[in-house]
């Protein structure tokens, strides 16, 4: 495998292998190395994290493959939802689901998707396949418990909003979700531990993503405080070393107890870009977009092991970090995880008119 360091200069942006997991059906879960491993197929995590990143694409360069792939992805969304607006997640290579309902967390995942789709749709066929999809769900938004996929579905419904700010009826489910983390968020905090559970575990950043987010779109001073508290509490667990440690899954950071170091995977290094980089955006600190270099650095080996998690040679990215050294599979969340986190990163670089591909 070969990595890549980093002197302020970003790798040319490559969808080499997404082009090489994505087939007729969508985008196969998992790698043996960096070819798909078709034993494992598909999932609606990833299709949506699919979707996601190929929007952003498109929104970036107008790329022909891109909206290729959009269409793609957004058909298995569509095949994987129920007639009451849930999703199916897990389908075998033949095409087979094997679940009659997905986690809440695929569902949040997928609603993510489809609003970031709904404001950035490349054509209007795009835009009314997102919209159908996204409101067939909508009744279940109020039946969601699972913090991470209020926090999904809250991101989702604030890009909706960005297309339809008058929509009087998903502004008021957003405030209604933006209250179950802000209700979970007091429920859970104590002096010392600002955070709305009593562990640190996978996908953290998204938590205080979603609250500033949302705070914003709702002009909601209390939560928009919660977002930022909670923002220093994570950066505080998470960046102290002067480089990004994700916290790791082998027992996570439960409160009063130490944090696990390994595995890190490389959503939690995505997440961090994308809070930062909202930071930033939503007040302007310089500090905040320092944070999202930091954190992005994580993938080409600004973390415990000093290694590089992205392999210039695949275009794809390792599906983990730990206390051994790399996972060299190059599965599609750990891939679209690291593009997403790229393009975000760019974004901001182009808005605040700094040479592309150079932070």
């Amino acid at each position: 495998m070969n990595t890549v360091s980093y002197s302020g200069i970003l790798p040319q942006f490559r969808l080499d292998h997404i082009l090489r997991l994505t087939d007729d059906t969508g985008i196969v879960q998992h790698a043996i190395y960096s070819i798909p491993n078709y034993h494992e197929g598909y999932c609606l995590d990833d299709n949506a994290r699919a979707l996601l990143m190929a929007t952003m694409v498109y929104q970036k360069s107008k790329d022909k493959i891109a909206l290729r792939l959009i269409s793609r992805y957004l058909a298995y969304i569509n095949y994987a939802q129920n007639t009451d607006g849930t999703f199916r997640n897990f389908m075998a290579f033949d095409r087979q689901f094997l679940d009659d309902v997905g986690s809440e967390d695929a569902f949040g995942r997928a609603i993510w998707a489809l609003g970031y789709t709904i404001a950035h749709a490349p054509e209007n066929a795009y835009l009314e396949a997102a919209h159908h999809i996204f409101f067939k769900s909508v009744p279940q938004f109020g039946q969601l418990r699972s913090i991470r996929s209020i926090a999904t579905t809250i991101l989702g419904i604030t890009y909706y909003l960005k297309y339809h700010p008058t929509d009087d009826r998903i502004t008021g489910l957003l405030h209604q979700l933006m209250y179950k983390l802000y209700d979970e968020y007091q429920l859970n905090r104590q002096a010392n531990w600002y955070w709305y559970e009593s562990l640190l575990a996978y996908d953290n950043a998204l938590l205080p993503l979603a609250m500033i987010r949302a705070a914003r779109t709702l002009k909601d001073d209390s939560c928009r405080k919660v977002g930022y508290e909670s923002l220093a509490f994570l950066e505080k667990h998470t960046m102290q070393k002067g480089y990004l440690r994700p916290v790791g899954n082998n027992g996570w950071y439960k409160r009063n107890q130490e944090i696990a170091t390994f595995d890190q995977q490389p959503v939690d290094a995505m997440a961090s870009v994308l809070l930062f980089i909202e930071a930033y955006r939503d007040c302007g600190d310089q500090h905040y977009f320092r944070l999202a270099r930091t954190a992005f650095m994580w993938f080409y080996g600004e973390n415990d092991l000093h290694l590089s998690l992205y392999d210039a040679v695949t275009g794809g990215c390792c599906d983990g970090l730990g206390h051994d050294g790399i996972n060299r599979n190059q599965g599609a969340e750990s891939t679209l995880a690291y593009l997403i986190a790229y393009l975000a990163i760019e974004q901001r670089t182009n808005v605040r008119n700094v040479t592309a591909h150079q932070i």
